[in-house]
């Protein structure tokens, strides 16, 4: 399927507010709510939108530090690392990447001691280089601003 403007709006506004009732979005679209409906069910069934989710304030959760840790593992011992990643509670993203480092991924942690146990989980995978993040410059918006 090949999304038009329309449907690009609608992924940017249901993004922006999963919860947005159909007539909300067809107002700000120019649409009526059954048309938006309808779009909205066939980018579902065509898997354009794959779910909706919660924005969780992690920070508010208790976990006051975030980073985005990369791994280079060491040999044979990736595909026991991407076996056991999803047991990680503290992960958000991972992803298998290319370049010097396998994979990167974004983690939260209540503090630093959590983090240094994280570490030297992480170590015996491979090694690790983490970087903290200060603040978010664009978040939550995987809709490239060119293609919307």
């Amino acid at each position: 399927m090949r999304l038009d403007k329309l449907n690009w709006e609608i992924l940017d506004l249901l993004q922006k507010n999963a919860r947005a009732s159909n007539a909300e979005i067809g107002r700000k679209v120019g649409l009526s709510s059954p048309a938006v409906a309808e779009r909205i069910k066939k980018m579902e069934d065509l898997g354009v939108i794959n779910g909706y989710r919660t924005d969780v304030n992690y920070t508010a959760g208790g976990y006051q530090l975030r980073a985005i840790i990369t791994v280079r593992a060491f040999m044979g011992k990736l595909k026991p690392f991407l076996d056991k990643v999803s047991d990680f509670k503290e992960v958000l993203n991972c992803y298998r990447i290319t370049g010097n480092e396998n994979i990167i991924m974004e983690v939260v942690f209540h503090d630093q001691k959590h983090l240094e146990g994280f570490i030297d989980t992480l170590i015996t995978y491979g090694e690790t280089r983490t970087h903290i993040v200060l603040s978010d410059v664009i978040s939550n918006n995987p809709i490239p601003r060119k293609m919307a």
